[in-house]
């Protein structure tokens, strides 16, 4: 659980540990950070998504942050991003729906389409 502003800054260098690909390469996933998704829980999010790949093993998918899109109604915002695919952007994300996202989009390209917000190039 995150409280504190050390705590995030500790989840980042997990992150960074956790991910091994750069530059574009492979499976990203991007959690909105801003003010508005960190009140809906995407501290949370970010934290469900860490305990999912490392139960799957999964270090090399790259999980970013990025701040608020102005989607606020829809948070918390979660990016799929694989290569040669359209960007999957899912909504109202809460930490018990990464299990289905990271089996059925990471790991089986299956989208999880009940929690599609938007799809975009």
């Amino acid at each position: 659980m995150i409280k504190s502003a050390e705590d995030l800054k500790r989840l980042k260098e997990e992150v960074k540990a956790l991910t091994s690909i750069r530059g574009g390469q492979g499976v990203e996933i991007i959690v909105r950070m801003g003010t508005c998704g960190i009140a809906a829980g995407a501290r949370e999010v970010t934290s469900a998504i860490l305990e999912e790949l490392n139960k799957h093993n999964l270090a090399d998918i790259r999980l970013t942050q990025t701040g608020c899109t102005g989607k606020c109604e829809k948070e918390v915002l979660v990016d799929v991003v694989r290569p040669g695919e359209k960007i999957i952007t899912y909504g109202k994300v809460k930490p018990q729906d990464i299990t289905r996202i990271v089996s059925s989009h990471i790991i089986n390209g299956q989208i999880v389409e009940d929690l599609v917000v938007a799809k975009s190039n």
